[in-house]
């Protein structure tokens, strides 16, 4: 496609006038630090793609592997809705609301910066690197009284399935973000295949982590995100052992 495949509707959400519009790994921006390799689905620091600034509230989705003893010093956010998922090894958590954690694969980490927070993130390994994805959603509104939680989801529990893993309300035991969002994890085996409902007015976003979907008959590889709108159903398919996350936004 030669001509931009979003539409502006505010002066912050912009929505796809297609179904389904990739960004593929290798599109995204990438920085190598030294102690930090790191990967951008969207505008993000000193990558600037402006055609992919957001996606409807979604606003970041990083892929960032850490080396072992190393770690983003503290610093701090506000009004944005932020999520931690470990693909691999560990990090540690602290912040200016009193909570200090390790972060370890099967975790989902909430963390509401609202008025403002300070946090900082480590590698404890002194051997292995860890690997993550952290994700930004805006807030349904700004300054919130800024929170913090952490739940487990085992390998049985998203093995196969959509396991609910964050939502506007909590529900089933997720974790509560402050925006009409829902997130899913899923571990799916190869030829393996999941279906998912869109109500009518949401899209979705699917960030493939680890192997290859098809999604509606478009081939994602690890790394590349689609953008999904006016379908009434995903039609989800591993093309070999996958992990991915799927954002049914409002």
């Amino acid at each position: 496609m030669t001509k931009d495949p979003f539409s502006e509707t505010s002066d912050r959400v912009r929505v796809p006038t297609y179904m389904i519009t990739l960004k593929r790994a290798c599109e995204r921006g990438h920085f190598d630090h030294g102690w930090l390799k790191t990967w951008h689905t969207f505008s993000f620091s000193d990558y600037h793609d402006p055609k992919h600034t957001h996606f409807r509230s979604l606003r970041v989705i990083n892929e960032d592997r850490v080396e072992p003893d190393q770690g983003f010093d503290t610093h701090g956010h506000r009004d944005m809705e932020i999520i931690t998922y470990i693909l691999e090894g560990e990090l540690q958590h602290k912040d200016s609301m009193g909570n200090g954690s390790v972060i370890r694969p099967g975790d989902v980490q909430r963390m509401s910066a609202g008025t403002g927070v300070e946090h900082s993130e480590f590698n404890p390994s002194k051997k292995s690197s860890v690997h993550l994805l952290q994700i930004w959603i805006f807030p349904e509104k700004k300054n919130l009284e800024p929170s913090y939680e952490q739940t487990h989801f085992t390998e049985s529990e998203r093995k196969n399935k959509l396991k609910l893993v964050a939502s506007h309300d909590g529900r089933e035991g997720s974790v509560k973000i402050n925006q009409d969002a829902t997130l899913y994890a899923s571990i799916l085996d190869t030829k393996n295949e999941l279906s998912a409902r869109l109500n009518k007015g949401r899209a979705a976003w699917v960030q493939v982590a680890k192997g290859a979907l098809e999604v509606n008959g478009t081939r994602l590889e690890e790394g590349d995100g689609a953008a999904i709108s006016d379908e009434a159903e995903l039609k989800i398919k591993a093309l070999a052992q996958s992990e991915f996350i799927l954002f049914d936004l409002a």
